[in-house]
């Protein structure tokens, strides 16, 4: 005797599988910014504003409240790098790379905010 309905058992487990790729793609994307990120950089006096891609490694050397800003953009994050600032906070705050995340630099009147793209 022959079972009619013998593919169910592989087909409900592709399924699960291809629901446990598509979260964790989610997932990846939810954290790591996706390649649309961008970061909004407002700097000066008047304040300026750049938006730059984080899908795209360049170097950002901005003058800013007195102080030359260095911003580095690698593999889909920013990080204020070799701050001239007197206490080096900014530089605290790391690679910021998901929607939300932002950074300062008070002595030179300069932040970095990551957007979704």
């Amino acid at each position: 005797m022959t079972h009619k309905f013998s593919f169910l058992p592989r087909l409900s487990s592709l399924i699960f599988v291809a629901i446990l790729l598509a979260a964790a793609g989610i997932i990846y994307l939810a954290t790591h910014g996706g390649s649309g990120s961008v970061a909004v950089i407002q700097y000066g006096s008047p304040q300026q504003t750049l938006r730059v891609p984080l899908d795209k490694n360049a170097r950002y050397d901005l003058e800013s409240g007195g102080y030359t800003i260095h911003l580095q953009v690698q593999d889909g994050a920013i990080a204020f790098v070799d701050s001239p600032c007197p206490d080096h906070l900014c530089e605290g705050f790391g690679w910021l790379h998901k929607a939300g995340d932002w950074a300062a630099c008070l002595p030179a009147q300069a932040s970095v905010t990551v957007e979704a793209g």
